[in-house]
């Protein structure tokens, strides 16, 4: 299965939408009591995250009747939910503000994420930056591609740095437990940059706009990575476990580099093997 372009323009309107009514007017304006804790004190949700799913859960559902829709607040509630993205014809995975820990404390590094996944694969990602209202994309074969409201269109590509003291990364450290944080704290010098974004969907799009070379998690749940590898692939990039295994938007455990090429996934590969299980 393949997303059409009409259909894939329907999924981007739904997003735009759902960020204009119910996640850009509580910005910088949530009441203390619009923002809970869920399974940790840092791991948050607010008013904006369950509205704006359920948004986009009843637009989807009016547009592709036979969509599974699977929402990351929703999965809060029910995970056996994440058992239906194997077999699903169209599964539609949101995230619906990715960053909600910077979105709640003011910061701006805050996203959408839509990804569509046919039979376990994903086959289109949406990477939704409600501030600029732009918009990163890709479908399976056809490349990465920026878009904006005034329908100017680009082609992306990940960059093409090697070298590891050149190389520009990220993480997040508080993934990984805390004596493994030590380790891998030490080697961050050796790089030329480390960056810290606490957002998958800007994490992805810089790396698809070239600017950033690889990215390191320990934690693969589909909202944040679905869309955002196949866009990363589309781009040029190269994707895979510490153990060299495929990344499938079924995984929810295991540790990841996703680098600009496979030849930098090698070398980082060898630099991390303390990481591999």
């Amino acid at each position: 299965m393949n997303i059409a372009e009409d259909a894939a323009r329907q999924l981007i309107d739904i997003v735009r939408r759902a960020a204009r009514e119910e996640i850009l007017p509580r910005f910088r304006m949530l009441d203390p009591q619009a923002i809970e804790a869920k399974s940790a004190p840092d791991d948050l949700v607010t008013i904006a995250d369950k509205n704006a799913e359920a948004l986009m859960t009843r637009e989807v559902a009016k547009c592709f009747p036979n969509a599974t829709v699977i929402g990351e607040e929703a999965v809060a509630e029910n995970a056996s939910l994440l058992d239906r993205i194997q077999d699903a014809e169209m599964a539609v995975i949101i995230d619906p503000v990715d960053g909600t820990w910077n979105f709640a404390r003011n910061l701006n590094q805050f996203g959408v994420i839509m990804a569509v996944v046919s039979g376990g694969e994903t086959v289109f990602g949406l990477l939704y930056d409600p501030l600029m209202d732009d918009w990163v994309t890709a479908s399976r074969g056809e490349g990465a591609w920026y878009g904006r409201a005034d329908g100017t269109r680009r082609r992306l590509q990940v960059s093409d740095t090697t070298r590891v003291a050149k190389m520009v990364g990220s993480t997040s450290l508080r993934l990984f437990p805390q004596d493994t944080q030590y380790e891998l704290a030490g080697l961050l010098p050796d790089f030329g940059r480390m960056m810290f974004f606490g957002c998958a969907c800007h994490e992805y799009r810089t790396m698809a706009f070239g600017f950033v070379d690889f990215m390191l998690t320990a934690k693969l749940m589909p909202w944040d990575h679905a869309a955002g590898v196949l866009i990363h692939q589309e781009a040029g990039g190269y994707a895979a476990l510490l153990d060299g295994s495929p990344y499938r938007p079924t995984l929810q455990q295991g540790r990841m580099i996703a680098a600009n090429s496979r030849e930098s996934w090698e070398v980082l590969r060898e630099k991390l093997d303390f990481l591999a299980p």
